[in-house]
């Protein structure tokens, strides 16, 4: 990576490669045993600030990104935990908005290693990888020091690691379908697990939900005599106009209304994202109706925003974009983006997914908006066979609409080639588009092709 020590980088793999001994982010035993007994070695370290943890199915990471940058455009000194990664593992943990660096990531790592082994010796199931990296981003907190922290939810929520936290504010985003293998297929159930971050007397920023998420989520909060403020009522998107770079807002706020907000994110989703992490940043600092943030500094926040491999443009003429959609919910809100923000002459989708995630129902949310399809596969040892794939999608697309490339990069160049073609010679190539997208590993390796550095 540019400007990165290559022995700095080389020691980054050695710890990626011992975190990847244990148990992956996929696998998870029920219990908030192990990390509070490595918290609890480490002097409680999550204790040392303010915590903002964000759950739900689809926007997670968008909006924990947006929280952040508003919050630090209100001067105050962030960290953010995301997951999964893109691209490098530093872009996990970040402080001041940005990804900690490798030297800080391995130091992090180092000072937690000792207590793990501790953990792992007293239990009788070895800590997972999840685990480690939430205590090394809590730890990485306490040191820099920072203000507060943003903090998405691996997997689930009551019996996620980053719970370990007893969060201030927990922001429940849109529930649905996804890790079914763990969550099962009973929204209710899924979000009475997502719900498991809010604590007694915490505020309490809903998401729109299917009636009986939100009914789950209530239940929780009256429970624990918490405070919710719900999109759609105390806050929400008034208006929205898509601009160059994204779109321009005015929100519903609940200190008052915020106009001339450019969000440089395409999307609906991205337009209410933005509405959920203002009422997040509003209810941090106590907001409401005697009391509105200062506006130009919200401005300044969100304009800030960056959000890698959601709707990121990588090359123009053709356009290509690359989207971490993963899952239906998700690509359902790439697919109205695509068409209701974007002009293509001619799409083409570069699709590569995970085994164990629904591909038939990601597929059948983008055959409306693609014209043809390259079916291939990622570096995941868990991405699904583009020739399986493709047995899927002949049901939705027909055989002439699809083709299948194993190789990333000779599928990115085939799809890059079939947009550029034309009936017409005297048609502009630039009408075209190419989406890559299916997973958040091929979002990442796209990303990668194109020169994008981690962020």
């Amino acid at each position: 990576m540019t400007g990165m020590d290559p022995g700095a980088l080389q020691d980054l793999r050695v710890v990626e490669a011992a975190l990847n001994e244990r148990w992956p982010e996929t696998k998870i035993e029920p219990s908030l045993d192990r990390i509070r007994a490595l918290t609890d070695l480490l002097a409680e370290p999550q204790n040392g600030y303010p915590v903002v943890q964000i759950a739900g199915t689809n926007g997670k990471s968008s909006t924990t990104r947006i929280v952040d940058a508003l919050l630090t455009g209100l001067e105050l000194r962030t960290g953010r935990y995301t997951s999964p990664h893109l691209q490098l593992a530093t872009e996990r943990i970040g402080i001041d908005g940005k990804p900690i660096s490798p030297e800080g990531y391995i130091e992090a790592y180092r000072d937690v290693a000792p207590y793990v082994s501790i953990v792992d010796g007293q239990s009788d199931v070895a800590m997972s990888k999840f685990e480690v990296l939430t205590a090394m981003a809590y730890a990485a907190f306490a040191d820099a020091p920072v203000d507060a922290a943003v903090v998405e939810v691996g997997l689930g929520g009551s019996w996620d690691a980053t719970n370990v936290a007893n969060a201030k504010i927990a922001v429940i985003c849109p529930v649905a379908l996804d890790h079914a293998e763990y969550l099962g297929t009973d929204i209710a159930g899924i979000a009475r697990e997502k719900a498991g971050i809010i604590k007694q007397d915490s505020i309490v920023i809903m998401a729109a939900q299917q009636a009986e998420a939100q009914q789950e989520i209530m239940k929780k909060v009256a429970e624990v005599d918490a405070t919710v403020a719900r999109e759609g009522q105390e806050f929400g998107v008034l208006e929205r106009t898509v601009a160059v770079g994204g779109q321009v807002l005015k929100l519903q706020g609940l200190g008052g209304v915020y106009e001339e907000i450019f969000l440089p994110l395409h999307g609906e989703h991205q337009a209410r994202n933005a509405a959920i992490a203002l009422a997040t940043v509003e209810s941090f600092f106590g907001a409401g109706a005697t009391h509105q943030l200062d506006v130009e500094r919200i401005r300044d926040g969100f304009a800030s925003v960056l959000v890698p491999g959601r709707l990121e443009r990588v090359r123009a003429a053709p356009s290509v974009l690359v989207d971490a959609a993963h899952n239906p919910h998700g690509t359902r809100a790439l697919a109205d983006a695509l068409s209701s923000e974007f002009s293509f002459r001619k799409l083409v989708a570069v699709v590569g997914v995970l085994g164990d995630k629904d591909a038939r129902g990601i597929l059948a949310e983008l055959e409306p908006v693609v014209e043809e399809l390259v079916l291939t596969r990622n570096s995941s040892p868990r991405s699904l066979d583009p020739d399986e794939l493709a047995g899927i999608a002949l049901e939705i697309f027909g055989q002439e609409r699809i083709m299948v490339e194993p190789q990333l990069d000779n599928a990115v160049e085939h799809a890059i080639q079939l947009a550029e073609e034309t009936e017409d010679p005297t048609e502009a190539v630039s009408g075209g588009g190419v989406v890559i997208t299916g997973s958040v590993v091929t979002a990442g390796e796209a990303r990668a092709l194109f020169g994008r550095e981690p962020a």
